[in-house]
């Protein structure tokens, strides 16, 4: 069976199709142009993949879409993309009926989580827990080879856990949620909040390495706030392996000091969750989303 993937963002929508093997047989981007509004990002998605699955002709395939937010269970609309005229829309219905065939849409952290579970990091895993620590914080369960999604769509969203309740306020409108403090804008709210001078993360990164004091002293309480998140995480669920992607887990010491602030929190004697770099890049949301697809 061939495989059609597409991954939606604010600015660009990339398609891919895989061949029975798994292999890349083309892929495909094109810009979103969400200035034009809902119906012309519908048309935009049937554009690609109609090109995609003309690569293939007369083969049997399926479809999946990746994307910010997710399908509500209760409305059947869209909820919590950052595009957001995609919000409270029936895209997958509109879609489906603009095609004429089934889809699946699933939250692009999910896309992520399934691809680094299958063919990334977390390759022969049983359970798989893919983080996106970026501009936000999401991320996604794959157990045996299948997305949990769980009853209302929102498994795996721990960046709305909540370290602290008198904490910064997060734009879903609660406290001291998990991304307002180790997400990539997040820290550089609190980098401003803390010293008055707001600077890009990259360069209290180098510092941090230069051994500048500020830096030191904000990133070990960067270190503290993703130990205590991810030893959350550890506890309820237990992984073979949590696996970072996004931004943020580019930078090294995430998987020295970052890891030994999760061994001092999680409830066990010793740490064995693997918790390790991504392998599949940018890739991996357009190749999970073919690898969800129906």
């Amino acid at each position: 069976m061939y495989r059609i993937g597409i991954d939606l963002g604010g600015t660009k929508i990339e398609g891919v199709v895989l061949g029975p093997d798994g292999r890349e047989i083309i892929r495909k981007r094109i810009a979103t142009e969400r200035e034009h509004g809902y119906q012309h990002i519908l048309h935009r998605l049937k554009s690609i993949h109609d090109e995609l699955a003309a690569a293939v002709p007369g083969q049997p395939a399926t479809f999946g879409i990746g994307t910010p937010g997710a399908i509500s269970q209760r409305t059947g609309l869209l909820k919590n993309s950052n595009t957001v005229c995609m919000n409270g829309q029936p895209v997958q219905a509109d879609l489906e009926k603009l095609l004429g065939r089934k889809i699946e849409i699933q939250n692009d952290a999910n896309c992520f989580a399934m691809a680094e579970a299958l063919l990334g990091a977390g390759r022969g895993k049983n359970l798989v827990f893919g983080v996106i620590i970026g501009t936000g914080c999401g991320g996604g369960i794959v157990y045996k080879g299948e997305v949990f999604t769980g009853r209302q769509a929102i498994a795996g969203e721990w960046g709305h856990m909540s370290l602290d309740p008198s904490g910064p306020l997060c734009y879903c409108g609660r406290r001291g949620c998990t991304e307002t403090y180790i997400s990539g804008a997040g820290l550089e709210d609190r980098y401003a909040e803390k010293y008055g001078v707001r600077r890009p993360l990259k360069e209290v990164e180098r510092d941090y390495f230069a051994g500048e004091p500020r830096a030191v002293e904000f990133m070990s309480e960067f270190f503290d706030h993703f130990g205590r998140a991810v030893a959350n995480l550890i506890d309820i669920l237990d992984p073979d392996m949590i696996v970072l992607g996004g931004g943020v887990s580019n930078f090294p010491a995430l998987y020295t000091a970052g890891v030994a602030a999760v061994r001092k929190y999680v409830f066990t004697d010793e740490l064995e969750t693997p918790i390790v770099k991504h392998q599949l890049g940018d890739s991996a949301g357009v190749l999970g989303a073919a690898l969800v697809g129906v």
